[in-house]
């Protein structure tokens, strides 16, 4: 259950590449840019305080704050609700026994995966993905 630092500065990067590529065009000002990483820092900021409470991986927070980058501000709640539902997805799906993640330690039983870690990279891939498909159909 880990996420490499690579994945998270590559979609740094190609936001990077998609903002300027946009500012070049005239299709983005830069006041939108500066919204899209003021919503990023305040998702990196909440997500740090569950990452203190062990809510979140550190994967997971470098993640889902560069990913919400795509989202802006106009696109932010929907790819927070997508990642939520498809993490609580995830979530019921590993109590009832499907096998997501590492093995849980122990007897396999409810305590012991209630007690194991949830990947939570799945879920923000799909808020992600819904955020991309959003941006294309618009």
């Amino acid at each position: 259950m880990r996420i490499a630092d690579g994945l998270s500065m590559a979609i740094v990067a190609a936001f990077s590449v998609w903002a300027l590529s946009g500012m070049a065009s005239g299709n983005t000002s830069l006041s939108r840019i500066g919204l899209a990483a003021g919503c990023a820092i305040a998702v990196f900021a909440i997500s740090a305080l569950a990452f203190a409470i062990g809510a979140l991986g550190g994967g997971d927070v470098k993640l889902l704050s560069a990913s919400s980058l795509f989202a802006g501000p106009a696109l932010l709640a929907d790819f927070l609700m997508i990642t939520a539902v498809v993490g609580g997805l995830l979530g019921l799906a590993m109590l009832v026994g499907a096998r997501i993640g590492p093995a849980p330690a122990g007897d396999g039983s409810l305590s012991a995966r209630l007690r194991g870690g949830l990947p939570y990279g799945p879920a923000i891939a799909a808020g992600g993905l819904w955020v991309a498909a959003a941006q294309a159909a618009s």
